[in-house]
């Protein structure tokens, strides 16, 4: 994989995955050429934090330059543009983990989403977060060369773009990070003085550092830069400007820059808080989710900021796994510079900020929902599944969450999860009393459960859940508006007052009449059930599987299993329709034919509900045997 030669320079072969994407983002990203610059400066930016988090335990770091910036240069000869930042810098294997490879989880399954449509795939690789890959949109070479704060050697790294780069050891005096743009024809656009900065006070404006340039002049109608510098950007922390101070378009670049998205996003909120604790937060909601959404370690979220000072990102004490996909910032005046994940852990002032910050996040989704429902259909399609873990983390916010979920029923019988429970509460019937709803491990499974018969028959609207986060949430989700919250397919079914003395009567009828044909199916079955019953559910299926009411779900035992869990072994009630022709043969067959149907009809009931047969050999054996 690796040439070396006298030198100490080595040539490495990019990580498969780099290859594709440098390919993909060259063609696909084309037209927002300008990216490349925000995209360098936000790492740049991103490197001073870091120095400045790492100096507080080791001032040393330093090395007697505490002045972070960013400088920006060109050479129309050379046609370069030169990045460089005295933040923390890279040593040898940081540069070849972080530019050689992509060590994020869920690699794999992003390069199998692409379509090879280049408008779509553009948004997918700005989820992915390309970052320093940019470069290579306008440059055909890229040479970066950098120190670690604290360490003698320097390194330098070059690549086309190609298959390969090439690593060696260099001197450099000064610590931190200097990439330079060999730009590719026909890109000299990015050889201006009022280009470069034009570019830079649309995109970074807000960067808390200075970004500097040389000043240029104009002779004999020819720019010519001077020996003097000159801070391009604000450089003021955009969060802790005044609101009526910061137009749309700068909210809007702030999330591209702390978050890497290409998109904007589809709300946020801006907010300083006074009193006991004092603490600003901006947070954003984005509009598409990040490809390792659901990877729990990912790396990124919240910064948290100390009286503008960076102190780490991911501040998973801020903002529950709920709410991971929330980005932004929260910059607080009350903890300590020297605060570190531990003082987090047990603080009661970050407590407070975070019960602040999930309150605002809260209500910007509910304002969302009601002011803006396509806005938040298109949230929950992208995170309503993450929203779902909510009731089951967050007891304090449990009704607000609740609130905000949405559910496929059989009334619109769509896949789309677009109804509230305050809407299904608005439409039960007079005399219903619960929210009833079915889960299984596919949408097709639950729409199409025998267990609905009767709600189908009805009338009654049901919840059909298939995210297998629905589990998780029924665990801590009970009730709504004081409805209880019951499952179709659990527990012994009583419709109530849904059901008239007359519907009442016939099925007491029909109990009476099945008690010997029950205890013959009770005794043929023995211990594959925990007992069999007449249905009240069924009209036109013959029969279903049904869990007691303390006992596991089907669906979540088989949850439990798939994940390597011990689900605790529980066994299923067995209901049959004595009215369906299958069951009604039972009473007239002979014993061998009644052993077989009585299995068949077991195993059909389990193979309804998502089940998997424990024999198929016997099941396909049985059912040949009878169709024959």
């Amino acid at each position: 994989m690796a040439k070396q030669n006298q030198n100490n320079s080595q040539t490495m072969a990019f990580q498969a995955e780099v290859k594709q994407l440098l390919q993909l983002m060259i063609h696909s990203l084309y037209s927002n050429k300008e990216i490349v610059l925000r995209e360098l400066i936000s790492n740049a930016s991103d490197a001073a934090d870091k120095l400045r988090f790492e100096a507080l335990a080791n001032g040393a770091l330093y090395e007697n330059d505490s002045e972070l910036k960013i400088r920006i240069a060109f050479d129309k000869e050379a046609r370069t543009v030169t990045i460089s930042d005295n933040g923390v810098g890279m040593n040898r294997d940081e540069v070849i983990a972080n530019i050689g490879t992509i060590a994020k989880s869920g690699t794999k399954e992003f390069f199998n989403s692409l379509t090879g449509d280049q408008a779509k795939d553009a948004n997918l690789i700005g989820q992915f977060g390309v970052g320093f890959y940019s470069a290579f949109i306008i440059a055909d070479k890229v040479t970066l060369t950098t120190r670690r704060a604290g360490e003698t050697e320097a390194v330098r790294w070059e690549s086309a773009g190609e298959g390969d780069y090439s690593i060696e050891t260099v001197e450099k005096a000064t610590r931190g990070t200097e990439i330079t743009l060999h730009l590719r024809e026909g890109e000299d656009e990015f050889l201006s003085d009022w280009k470069l900065k034009t570019i830079i006070r649309k995109y970074s404006d807000h960067i808390t550092l200075p970004i500097v340039m040389k000043k240029s002049e104009w002779k004999d109608g020819v720019e010519v830069p001077t020996d003097e510098d000159e801070t391009v950007n604000r450089a003021s922390a955009l969060w802790a400007r005044s609101k009526n101070d910061i137009t749309e378009e700068e909210y809007q670049e702030f999330y591209k820059h702390v978050s890497h998205d290409f998109e904007s996003p589809l709300a946020y909120s801006h907010n300083r808080v006074e009193g006991k604790q004092e603490y600003i937060s901006l947070l954003y909601i984005p509009s598409k989710a990040p490809f390792d959404l659901y990877d729990r370690e990912r790396r990124h979220g919240i910064k948290l900021y100390v009286k503008r000072v960076f102190i780490m990102e991911d501040a998973e004490k801020l903002m529950p796994q709920y709410l991971r996909f929330v980005r932004g910032v929260i910059d607080s005046a009350d903890l300590p510079l020297n605060v570190s994940r531990e003082i987090l852990q047990s603080s009661r002032d970050v407590d407070a900020i975070k019960a602040g910050s999930v309150k605002k996040v809260l209500g910007l989704l509910e304002d969302m929902a009601e002011n803006k429902p396509e806005d938040y259909t298109k949230f929950w399609n992208e995170f309503g599944r993450v929203l779902k873990e909510g009731p089951g983390e967050d007891f304090a916010n449990k009704d607000k969450i609740a609130a905000l979920l949405r559910f496929a029923t059989t009334k619109a019988d769509t896949a789309e999860q677009n109804v509230s429970l305050k809407d299904y509460v608005a439409r039960m019937q007079p005399e219903q009393e619960a929210i009833y709803y079915i889960t299984a491990d596919s949408f097709a499974a639950a729409q199409h459960s025998p267990h609905l018969e009767i709600f189908r028959k009805k009338g009654i609207e049901v919840l059909l859940m298939s995210d297998r986060v629905d589990e998780w949430l029924l665990g801590s989700l009970t009730e709504f508006e004081g409805k209880k919250l019951q499952s179709i397919a659990k527990g012994d079914l009583d419709l109530g007052k849904l059901e008239s003395d007359t519907e009442k009567e016939t099925q007491k009828k029909i109990e009476e009449e099945a008690k010997s044909l029950i205890e013959k199916i009770k005794t043929t079955l023995g211990d594959q059930v925990k007992d069999v019953r007449v249905t009240h559910r069924l009209t036109d299926s013959p029969a279903c599987l049904v869990s007691d009411a303390h006992d596991l779900s089907g669906n979540l035992a088989r949850i439990l299993k798939a994940a390597g869990q011990n689900a605790p072994e529980t066994k299923p009630i067995l209901e049959i329709n004595p009215t369906h022709k299958l069951v009604k043969r039972l009473e007239t067959e002979t014993d061998t034919v009644f052993n077989d149907l009585t299995h068949v009809l077991f195993d059909q009931a389990l193979l309804a509900e998502g089940g998997v047969l424990n024999d198929p050999a016997s099941f396909v054996k049985r059912m040949n045997s009878l169709i024959s």
